[in-house]
C-alpha cells in the first residue's frame, strides 16, 4: 500500500470522519462504519485533504485535465481544495466548477454552476466525498454533459465502500464506470481500511478489533461486491 493511503485511513480517523459502530445509510443499509467528510472542518484538515485527493488524482488519471467537478454540496470544498493542492504540488493550474442545488437568476453569476464554467474541449475530473449506490451520478454526470461538449475522464472517490450499486450485482464504482463510460476510483478502499487498521492502534486505540472486524465481515456477505 502506498504510503499516502495509510496516512489517509489513519486521517479519517484522526479527523472523526471515518466512524465505526451502528449506524442507517441513506440507502436504508444498516452499516457498521460510515464516512462523514463534512468532518473536514479546519484549514490544516482541509489542506491535508487536497493534497490526498491530488495524490490519488495524479496516481490515477495524470496531469491531462482542465476541471475538477465537485458536486453541490460536499463536493464544493473538496473540488477547491483539491485544486489548490494540485497547483501546490504539480504546479498545474486546474479550475473548479460545482453545481448549484437552485439556479441562480441574477447576478454576473447567474445560472446553474459555481467556479468556472465547463467549456467546449474541457477535460473534467470529478470529484466525490463516498460514492454507496452510485445514486449521486444520475443527477450529476447529465449536468456536467449537458452544460457543454465535455470528456469525463473519471470519478475520485475518498472511499470505495465495496459495496453493490443500484443493480444490486455488481459495485458502486464499477457500475459507475460501465454506465457512463469512464473509470471510477478511490483513494483508499474499505478492505485496505480494514487490513490497515484490524488489530492496530490508531490515534491511541484499536478501533477495528476482532469483533468490529467479525462485524464488518458480516456486512460484507450481505451487500459487499460478490
Amino acid at each position: 500500500m502506498e504510503a499516502y493511503k495509510s496516512e489517509f485511513i489513519e486521517f479519517m480517523v484522526e479527523s472523526d470522519v471515518l466512524k465505526f459502530g451502528d449506524f442507517t445509510l441513506k440507502s436504508g443499509r444498516k452499516s457498521p462504519f460510515f464516512m462523514n467528510a463534512g468532518a473536514y472542518v479546519t484549514g490544516s484538515q482541509l489542506m491535508r485533504l487536497g493534497e490526498y485527493y491530488a495524490k490519488a488524482i495524479h496516481d490515477n488519471y495524470g496531469d491531462d485535465f482542465d476541471v475538477l467537478f465537485g458536486p453541490a454540496y460536499k463536493g464544493i470544498p473538496i473540488s477547491v481544495v483539491t485544486a489548490i493542492a494540485y497547483s501546490k504540488l504539480y504546479g498545474k493550474e486546474i479550475r473548479y466548477c460545482s453545481d448549484r442545488k437552485e439556479e441562480k437568476d441574477h447576478g454576473a453569476d447567474k445560472g446553474s454552476f459555481l467556479g468556472s464554467k465547463l467549456k467546449d474541449g474541457d477535460r473534467v475530473v470529478m470529484i466525490e466525498d463516498v460514492t454507496t449506490s452510485g445514486k449521486s451520478m444520475e443527477e450529476t454526470v447529465p449536468k456536467v454533459r449537458g452544460a457543454a461538449d465535455v470528456t469525463i475522464i473519471g470519478l475520485m472517490v475518498s472511499l470505495n465502500r465495496m459495496e453493490v450499486g443500484l443493480g444490486g450485482v455488481k459495485g458502486a464504482l464499477d457500475e459507475v464506470s460501465e454506465k457512463y463510460g469512464f473509470p471510477a476510483n478511490a483513494i483508499v478502499s474499505m478492505a485496505e481500511v480494514v487490513e490497515h487498521l484490524h488489530n492496530r492502534p490508531c490515534n491511541g486505540k484499536v478501533v477495528i478489533d476482532d469483533t468490529l472486524k467479525a462485524a464488518i465481515d458480516e456486512y460484507y456477505k450481505q451487500y459487499g461486491v460478490k
